[in-house]
């Protein structure tokens, strides 16, 4: 399963591609910035980040889309540009067809370190183990984003695999046939 996993700002917006499956051990296909100037325009800034994200996933054809899920902040000005971008993030992925899941914080920290409380820095550097790279990816926006796919291919095929077991057990419980 391919992930492009996204970590949503509107200055900075990281892009992870990962590669794995449930359990397994993931493969780094790429991780990017997409940077935007506080000073534009915001209609100019979001269709920036809409046509790179678009852009990136038409690049690397991925299977789904993970995207970090908002959450509530005390500055208003950064949970509205973090919220915009989440939503361009999200439309990338249903503009291609694609399964869009979102994630919370917590959760991608705790799929990728197995503590939702751990640190920017302890997430970064599980990232770089998960994934054997040489060395921390950077920005922190890319670490992010990868931790995300990775929580993806991890938390997600798994929770796939589960509803996908059900419906089979049900439709043999019924009789019917797919």
């Amino acid at each position: 399963m391919r992930v492009l996993g996204i970590d949503p700002g509107l200055t900075r917006c990281g892009v992870g591609v990962v590669e794995g499956q449930p359990g397994r051990t993931c493969k780094l296909i790429g991780y990017y910035v997409v940077y935007t100037e506080p000073d534009d325009d915001i209609a100019q800034r979001l269709l920036h980040l809409d046509r790179s994200l678009g852009e990136l996933v038409a690049e690397h054809t991925p299977d789904s889309v993970a995207v970090e899920r908002v959450f509530s902040q005390h500055n208003t000005q950064t949970i509205t540009g973090t919220a915009q971008a989440s939503g361009i993030g999200i439309l990338a992925g249903a503009r291609a067809g694609l399964p869009v899941q979102t994630y919370t914080p917590s959760e991608v920290k705790a799929a990728v370190t197995g503590s939702g409380t751990a640190g920017k820095a302890q997430v970064t550097s599980m990232v770089t183990r998960l994934l054997n790279l040489d060395g921390p990816p950077r920005p922190a926006d890319a670490a992010d984003a990868l931790a995300i796919a990775i929580c993806h291919i991890w938390r997600g095929g798994t929770r796939n695999r589960l509803q996908a077991a059900a419906v089979k057990a049900a439709l043999r419980r019924t009789g019917a046939r797919r």
